[in-house]
């Protein structure tokens, strides 16, 4: 429920509280919004400000840690790049919840991302079988005609509770390692870098598909209720593509968060050009 906008609910402040820098130390500057913003990413996940309430003001904040206002507005920018708040023009932060925030913003695994927000990760093989390739698989994977890949449907699990259904397609250099690995093995991908195959960028597509009667049968889902599905391709430093991903999770399990920026799209450099 919501906190009303003229009593804010202010959380006790923590015990070591931010100092701020001396004149002169930018690094240590560059360091205060990085504390405070762990400091209130943990107030957030702990639901110290609740569903769907609001932080508390800009200055607020900045007395409570000690630290200048644009220190603060540097952590909030942290905190709304994580997808764990939100602001509209007039209004204070408000928290979105303690949803497993995955950002897009840098490449990371499953197992690692988990790691990151403190959960323990865990993989249990599902299949694993070595077939032609489709047409759709030959295009994404830049394999000839007649190829063959390695496809494997895992359940990925979050401190042992079931989360996502993985269908990852491999290419035979990778799915011929992929294919030795033991069934509960965590990452694949850790185990890969190990053999030199490097996951280094990723295309992503997100949209929501209904649940068929493997994910039911994995996630203990209804089949057809809705699943979020991020389908990935990942390449390696030559740009040769190493998986192709389909990951299908269920609802309120984890969220996706984007940062975009003016400065670095294209409309802008085509305004600068014009100016």
């Amino acid at each position: 429920m919501a906190l009303e906008p003229d009593r804010p609910a202010v959380p006790a402040a923590p015990a070591a509280p931010v100092a701020p820098a001396a004149p002169g130390q930018e690094r240590a500057a560059g360091a205060l919004y990085r504390k405070v913003a762990a400091d209130l990413r943990e107030a957030i996940t702990t639901g110290a400000f609740g569903e769907a309430g609001r932080l508390p003001a800009e200055g607020t904040l900045a007395e409570q840690y000690g630290v200048s206002r644009g220190t603060v507005r540097q952590a909030l920018a942290v905190l709304r790049s994580d997808g764990l708040v939100t602001s509209r023009r007039g209004t204070r932060r408000v928290v979105l919840g303690t949803a497993r925030v995955q950002s897009f913003s840098e490449l990371l695994s499953f197992t690692h991302w988990a790691y990151s927000m403190g959960e323990e990760p865990g993989g249990i093989l599902d299949s694993l079988v070595r077939r032609p390739a489709d047409a759709a698989e030959r295009e994404q994977l830049r394999l000839e005609a007649g190829s063959e890949v390695y496809a494997t449907v895992r359940l990925r699990t979050l401190s042992g509770a079931a989360v996502m259904v993985e269908r990852t397609v491999y290419p035979p250099r990778v799915g011929e390692i992929v294919a030795q690995l033991p069934a509960d093995v965590v990452s694949h991908t850790e185990v890969l870098r190990e053999h030199g195959i490097l996951f280094t960028d990723a295309d992503h597509t997100i949209d929501i598909v209904a649940a068929n009667a493997e994910d039911a049968r994995l996630l203990g889902c209804r089949r057809g209720s809705p699943l979020l599905r991020e389908r990935r391709r990942t390449t390696d430093p030559t740009g040769m593509p190493v998986e192709w991903s389909q990951d299908r999770y269920l609802p309120g399990t984890v969220a996706f968060s984007i940062h975009n920026s003016l400065a670095t799209s294209a409309l802008s450099r085509h305004a600068r050009e014009g100016d």
